[in-house]
């Protein structure tokens, strides 16, 4: 599922942001201001997904979630509050997608016939020149 399905579901009444100084960059501004962005959703309280998606997100970001099953994003890499909450949501959506995308199973194939003969000639060619070395004593390469 991509993040942009995700948003059509709306989360935003869901999502509770909490601020505090940031540590990232805006000089003497970091010290006065709260830009830090920390957006927590909490996933079972929420209606906007199955309970096989929850089952799903509980299992595959277990180190994003704390003990109150709520996902933490945070975000401190912009100068402005506002930038940071759009940087955490953005975080947040792309964080449940790459969740709830199933990997593609892979496909066993078999090695082609001209895979095989390149390596055997590889195999060959190695061997001649380790032959040629016993033979006459002296390194060759």
């Amino acid at each position: 599922m991509n993040p942009e399905e995700l948003k059509r579901r709306n989360f935003e009444n869901e999502f509770i942001f909490l601020t505090s100084r940031s540590s990232g960059p805006g000089g003497q501004n970091v010290n006065k201001v709260n830009t830090k962005v920390e957006l927590r959703f909490n996933l079972l309280l929420t209606s906007s997904f199955t309970e096989n998606e929850k089952e799903l997100i509980l299992n595959k970001l277990k180190n994003k979630i704390n003990k109150e099953s709520e996902i933490i994003v945070v975000s401190q890499s912009e100068r402005t509050q506002l930038m940071n909450k759009v940087k955490a949501t953005e975080k947040f959506y792309n964080l449940i997608s790459k969740a709830m995308t199933m990997p593609k199973k892979r496909t066993s194939t078999r090695p082609t016939l001209s895979s095989k003969i390149k390596r055997l000639e590889g195999k060959r060619i190695r061997g001649i020149i380790k032959k040629m070395r016993k033979d006459s004593g002296e390194s060759i390469e």
